[in-house]
């Protein structure tokens, strides 16, 4: 059977996959256009679940947002390796994953989300197919709380945040992207201090007395040090706001956004923060 070009140009420009595949599948499929598509897709299918064991350690981590909306969606979808993470046609899926979560809210299994006709997973699916790694949404926020909302994309392309805001400074979201960008340079695990668990404050104090008695101390010496320790050391690391602030470690965040609201003339309060990284 003969194949003509313009019919195999044509199914790959309309499903991306290769030249020699497109037309091996119009072959197969005796020249139904349709018919050759649907085969694209079940051997696409049949890829995604050959490397669905895959480990997947590059990617992107991203999030978009609607100001008008105060909304914002994050995604961290992820790949074998840094070459398909900068591959375009990988950056445009995690581009319009994330966009579609701005108007779709994650279901249960966020690949379940549905997008243009079909879903996120399928969408998935058929890069898989094109670009032959495995692919994987690793995770899917929505943040719609009617409050401003800032987002920073690290240049890497690796890491990205999102603060919630409350307020009624005029710089609220400058302010906001700064401490967004605080977020990807020093990834707390709280908030505020009576946000860290105490399971967790406990397993730190223990580290430090252990830390105190390599050191040579008693261990009576050790238990004040290490309390010391955990209050000084790893709640100004640990606490968003009681770290310093990135831009001048003199101050904490707490107090630069006390400072940026006497600046605004009003207040500028943080409601909660989301980090996103590939490979967390």
């Amino acid at each position: 059977m003969t194949i003509n070009a313009s019919d195999v140009k044509r199914l790959r420009d309309e499903t991306d996959a290769p030249m020699m595949e497109c037309k091996n599948a119009l072959v197969e499929a005796g020249g139904d256009f349709e018919k050759a598509k649907l085969i694209l897709r079940e051997k696409g299918q049949a890829a995604a679940t050959k490397r669905a064991g895959r480990d997947t350690s590059e990617g992107i981590a991203m999030f978009v947002a609607d100001p008008g909306k105060q909304v914002a969606a994050g995604i961290v979808l992820e790949c074998e390796t840094d070459f398909v993470a900068k591959n375009e046609m990988f950056i445009a899926l995690a581009e319009a994953v994330a966009k579609n979560f701005l108007s779709h809210p994650p279901a249960a299994d966020p690949a379940d989300t549905p997008m243009d006709g079909s879903t996120v997973g399928q969408k998935v699916q058929d890069a898989v197919a094109v670009i032959r790694e495995n692919i994987v949404l690793k995770q899917a926020v929505r943040i719609d709380e009617g409050k401003p909302v800032a987002i920073y994309n690290h240049h890497d392309k690796k890491k990205a945040s999102a603060v919630v805001l409350e307020g009624a400074a005029s710089n609220l979201k400058d302010a906001g992207f700064q401490v967004a960008i605080q977020v990807v340079a020093f990834p707390p695990a709280a908030l505020r201090k009576e946000d860290l668990s105490q399971e967790l404050l406990d397993e730190e104090y223990r580290t430090q007395v252990q830390r105190a008695i390599n050191e040579g101390k008693s261990p009576e010496i050790a238990e004040k040090m290490a309390a010391g320790r955990v209050q000084k050391e790893f709640v100004q690391s640990s606490v968003l706001l009681e770290q310093p602030f990135y831009l001048d470690p003199k101050k904490t965040v707490a107090q630069y956004l006390a400072e940026e609201g006497k600046v605004g003339g009003g207040p500028i309060e943080l409601a909660a923060y989301i980090y996103l990284a590939v490979g967390m």
